[in-house]
Order: C-alpha cells, then structure tokens, then sequence
C-alpha cells in the first residue's frame, strides 16, 4: 500500500480490496466481517439497544486515545446505558485524500483493541475516500446493538425522588484534554482523556442490583447538561452538593486558567447513576471494585421541589442553578 491514503482506496476496486485485507480486517477482522458481505448475519434474542453516532473530534490523536478507540467506546457506553449487553458495531470510515497510512494503521490498531477489551465485534463496516480539503483528515460513524438484560431499562425518564445520584469519577478529564491538546496547551499537570469502555461495569451493576432508574454517559454538555436532560424527562429536580463533585485538581486548575466550567466538559468514561436509596451503598460497592469505578462517589439526590430543574447546593450553603449548556463550548469534542 502507499504511505498515504490515495482516491483509489475509495472506489470499490483492487486498492479497496486491497485497504480491506491488509489494513480493516487485519485489526478488526472476524468470522462474520471476514465474509465481506454487503451486510451482517447476526443472532440476537428478546429486546434490542441500538444506537449510532459519528466522531469527528480534533485532534485526532490526544492523550489517552485517539478518533478509533474513541469510536467504539462512545457507542459501547451508549447501548450499554440501557441495561444491556453490546455485541455487535458497524463502522464507517470518511477518509480524506492523503491521510498519512500509518496515522490511519494506528486508528484501525486502536479500534480492533478497543473492541477487543469491550467484548464486541465488528460486523460490518464502509469506506469513502474523498478529495484532499473536504473533510478534515478522518471521520467515522459507528453504530452499536445489544441485548437488553432487565426489565424495565434504564432510561432517561425514570429518575424519581427520594434517588441518590451517583458518579463513576471525576468530571471534566476529555474536555479538558481535548482543548489542551487542540491548542498546544501546556498545562503544570497532566491531563488525560478518560476514553473508555463501560459495559462490563455496567452490566454488573444492573445484574447485581433490584432496581436501577437511570444510567447515562455525560459526554457532550457536561455533568450539568446530562442532568438537565434528566430532570427534565423525567420531571423531577436534582440537587447537588458542590462539595462532593469530584474534579481533579489539575482539571480544576486548567479551568480556572481557561475560564471554563468543569460541569459542562464533556466526559468519555464517566457515567451517572440513579437508582433508589437504599441501593446506593451497594451500588458504590460493586463500582469502586472496578477500575473504571474506583472514583465513584455520590453527588446529589432526586427531589420533587423544582421539576426540571438542576441545583448545585454551594460551598457556603446557597443554591444555584445550572442550567443547560448554551452554544457549543467546545466544538468537535468527539
């Protein structure tokens, strides 16, 4: 293959062929893709998690992972977020004319690992070459399924009051990264992306626990944004206690810096948890057992006082609102 991505790759002849074999289903291959048919045999029973989304983040390489590895884990998250076990991705792949091929090699190495720790396979996939200057550098859409494992799933209008709110980890670490590494950003301390895979804790959780209401990932927006949705959907209020939010100090540094808000950076290995209260401290348990978890903390509970509505209970014992995240904070966060 040539050192850099050429139009050829693109157009369905030998140079395809050629990207496929020796690059796609060298990382990713498996019984299924390696058929190269136009679309997947699957086996899946009972209710289905289904969900799609497209990466276009900038730079594609940063601290922590790159556009591949993120790719998977934002939509893993996403299907697992409904109770429910992610078996299968499709990918597409927007390459611009001229990609150097061994930034492309490390993006398909990065996602063939990534779903290779997430126990998922990829069972179908595309790829389009377009012209040097038409899109920046690469895009990919991966679209995810699973079986869901409970009854009712978790989802976004279930929250009620009386709920603890729980948090997996500290809030503000891909934003933050993101931005720094976007804009040559030296900061004292390192900063990284917490680009990850949450199935497995996830299904742990909803198998080990009665009753789990939300579960969801606070990417884009933010912690505050996420709860926004919430509250909202499931007309309830959140309160928060400041104290207990959990930010890393050099996240926090870098903010203060940059005049940002830690609250509405976007996250790639966090999720949120609400479930009923006498559930919490077994919830916190199975959470902090894991890696991906052992940050978990609680920070708030599900009230009836003001529907809709996200309060941050302060430092000194006031209340504020947050609201949702207006315009776009950070653009092509992921």
């Amino acid at each position: 293959m040539s050192d850099k991505v050429l139009l050829d790759y693109g157009s369905g002849g030998r140079a395809s062929q050629r990207l496929i074999s020796d690059l796609f289903l060298k990382y990713l291959g498996n019984d299924e893709l390696n058929r190269l048919n136009d679309a997947a045999e699957l086996s899946m029973s009972g209710r289905i998690s289904m969900s799609t989304d497209s990466y276009t983040v900038d730079p594609i390489f940063f601290p922590g992972g790159n556009i591949g590895s993120l790719a998977v884990h934002g939509t893993v998250n996403d299907v697992a977020m409904m109770g429910a076990i992610p078996r299968y991705l499709t990918c597409g792949y927007i390459i611009e004319e001229g990609l150097p091929m061994d930034d492309l090699e490390k993006i398909v190495a990065a996602m063939g690992e990534a779903v290779k720790k997430a126990g998922v396979l990829i069972v179908s996939g595309d790829t389009k070459v377009v012209p040097k200057g038409t899109v920046d550098k690469i895009f990919i859409n991966t679209t995810g399924v699973g079986d869901i494992i409970v009854d009712p799933a978790p989802n976004g209008a279930s929250a009620k009051p009386g709920d603890a709110v729980l948090l997996s980890g500290s809030v503000g670490d891909h934003g933050l990264t993101i931005l720094g590494t976007r804009e040559g950003l030296d900061f004292e301390a390192k900063v990284e992306s917490d680009s990850a895979s949450l199935n497995h804790l996830l299904v742990k959780l909803v198998q080990e626990l009665p009753e789990v209401h939300v579960l969801r990932d606070p990417t884009r927006g933010g912690l505050a944004t996420t709860l926004n949705e919430i509250t909202y959907s499931s007309k309830v209020c959140c309160e928060l206690i400041e104290n207990d939010l959990p930010i890393k100090p050099e996240v926090k540094g870098g903010c203060s810096i940059l005049g940002l808000d830690p609250l509405y950076l976007a996250n790639e290995g966090k999720f949120l948890c609400i479930l009923p209260e006498e559930y919490a401290e077994k919830a916190l348990e199975i959470m902090k057992a894991d890696p991906l978890g052992k940050d978990a903390c609680r920070i708030g509970t599900i009230t009836d006082t003001n529907p809709g509505k996200v309060v941050l209970i302060t430092q000194l014992g006031g209340k504020r609102l947050l609201g949702m995240l207006e315009g776009e904070q950070l653009p092509r966060i992921c």
